[in-house]
């Protein structure tokens, strides 16, 4: 391994793009570590010891400036000798702590915006004199700092982009990490290797090294399970704690009753040939009993978060695990709000849906840094099957995630079909390949309709296509009206209790993937 990477420090303020800036550095084989938002001058020289420190990135966050327990920098961090970057919040921030007039916009932007880039130097070098770029802020730099000039604007935001004049201080009120900014890779690159002169001196293959020396040393002499559920997250961490464990590794299926149709047999047959100790855990009545009568999203997945761990518990007794090991990713914890200034947006079953009380020494989760898309590549580079690498994202609660209100067994077969439709025709249609997920969703909703000229009055089903790299904004897909006009057709006559079919044209943000 590399002795000492170059290395560009992201400083946390819980914006849901914290990580996302990190990997989008490691895309450029360049190491990247997320830091305490606060973190202190000192802090940053001993981990120069470690790396070699070439820059520091202010990450975006969902507080204003102004808000009384706002997270803020270390009053000394401005006198590190390192080039600096802020991002929106952190954009913001270096301005208010500059003298710069940093007030609520008086149009907020979320979205795509239009900026016009007045001095294309340093970050913004090579850049045209408009670009697309994605917003999301409430409060707005007016002027910039009395050492700092003004880079480019847009209608509503008078300073965009500024610098410092003799200090390589940078801010962007856009996000450059998000690929809806059309050049952001660009400007990212810049900062990296033209402001901080870094190498591209470090290999993905380095980290998974990293995952699996983590896995020995934590487990030690221990024994471990892991539940495992057949989709890429969970798959790559058995792989990963299979290399690290041997034989001290039981992996569990947990077949809940909501997987998708065909889905527990093709995961019994994928893993079964593995030199694994594969468990499956028959456990559809169970939860159906936890679950009955259970509304709102936020509790359907705390109770079946609960229900894994207490499966999980009772094959740890026998099997002698002290460690449970899970494939949480980043955008799992930052949806749920895992972090002192990041909100959450939903709670994920493996997250914040975990019970307080478990009887595990410790949960491992040795992906809970990385994104979809970068799992991938390390399921790549451990041989893992096609079938497995493409498969499309699945929540950990299965279906009952995509039903909408109460559950019934009715529900859930109706859902297992139209399910199994949309990806039929999607899968046929060749589109598969272009989407990050496809899917149905029973809606908690009745409409009339007409079947064999009479009124039939039953469910309305949702589908949803999305293009996506990393989950952590998303588009829906433009789907050929015949490819849908199929679906419609094929899930109202096949269904009896659906007379209705709606497609779902919602971006993410301002939506979510999954519905609930």
């Amino acid at each position: 391994m590399q002795e000492k990477y170059d290395t560009i420090l992201v400083l946390d303020f819980g914006g849901q793009y914290c990580h996302l800036i990190g990997r989008r550095i490691r895309e450029h084989n360049v190491y990247s570590e997320i830091v305490p938002h606060d973190i202190s001058p000192e802090e940053v020289q001993a981990l120069n010891e470690k790396f070699n420190i070439k820059g520091l990135i202010l990450s975006g966050g969902p507080s204003s400036v102004y808000e009384p327990n706002a997270p803020k920098l270390h009053p000394r961090i401005l006198e590190v000798n390192l080039p600096i970057l802020g991002l929106c919040y952190g954009h913001q921030l270096l301005a208010q702590l500059t003298n710069g007039k940093v007030e609520p916009a008086t149009c907020k932007e979320y979205g795509i915006a239009q900026v016009a880039i007045d001095k294309p130097v340093g970050v913004l070098e090579g850049l045209s004199e408009k670009e697309k770029v994605w917003m999301s802020h409430g409060d707005t730099v007016f002027a910039p700092p009395p050492e700092f000039e003004a880079l480019a604007h847009t209608d509503n935001c008078p300073v965009a982009a500024f610098r410092h004049k003799q200090k390589p201080i940078y801010g962007l009120q856009w996000h450059p990490e998000v690929i809806h900014t059309e050049n952001g890779m660009r400007m990212l690159r810049n900062f990296i290797f033209q402001v901080c002169k870094c190498q591209a001196n470090w290999q993905m293959e380095d980290l998974i090294e990293k995952m699996v020396q983590e896995l020995k040393t934590e487990v030690g002499e221990g024994r471990a399970i892991i539940g495992l559920s057949g989709g890429i997250d969970s798959s790559v961490a058995t792989a990963l704690a299979a290399k690290a464990l041997d034989d001290k590794l039981t992996a569990v299926f947990v077949d809940h009753g909501f997987m998708r149709e065909g889905e527990p047999e093709a995961i019994r047959e994928a893993f079964q040939k593995f030199r694994i100790n594969f468990i499956v855990a028959n456990a559809q009545e169970r939860f159906m009993d936890k679950l009955r009568g259970v509304v709102d999203p936020e509790t359907k997945r705390k109770v079946i978060g609960e229900e894994f761990i207490r499966v999980f518990e009772e094959i740890a007794k026998k099997s002698g695990a002290q460690y449970l090991i899970q494939g949480t990713i980043y955008p799992d914890r930052i949806e749920s709000g895992f972090r002192k200034n990041s909100d959450k947006i939903k709670t994920h079953h493996n997250v914040a849906g975990l019970p307080e009380k478990m009887e595990f020494r410790k949960i491992l989760e040795p992906l809970r840094d990385l994104y979809k898309d970068e799992v991938r590549k390390v399921a790549r580079m451990l041989d893992l099957p096609k079938e497995i690498v493409n498969r499309q994202p699945f929540p950990g609660p299965g279906l009952a995630v995509r039903i909408i209100g109460v559950l019934t067994d009715e529900k859930v077969r109706i859902t297992k079909k139209a399910d199994k439709i949309v990806r039929d025709e999607i899968e046929k249609s060749g589109l598969s390949e272009s989407l990050w997920q496809y899917f149905a969703v029973l809606t908690d909703t009745k409409a009339t309709g007409v079947k064999g000229d009479a009124r039939a009055y039953g469910y309305v089903v949702a589908v949803r296509t999305m293009e996506s790299r990393e989950a952590m904004t998303a588009s829906f897909a433009k789907i050929p009206y015949p490819v849908l006009e199929t679906i419609s057709t094929r899930i109202t006559n096949e269904i009896p209790q659906v007379v209705r079919v709606v497609y779902d044209i919602t971006h993410k943000p301002p939506a979510t993937i999954e519905w609930e």
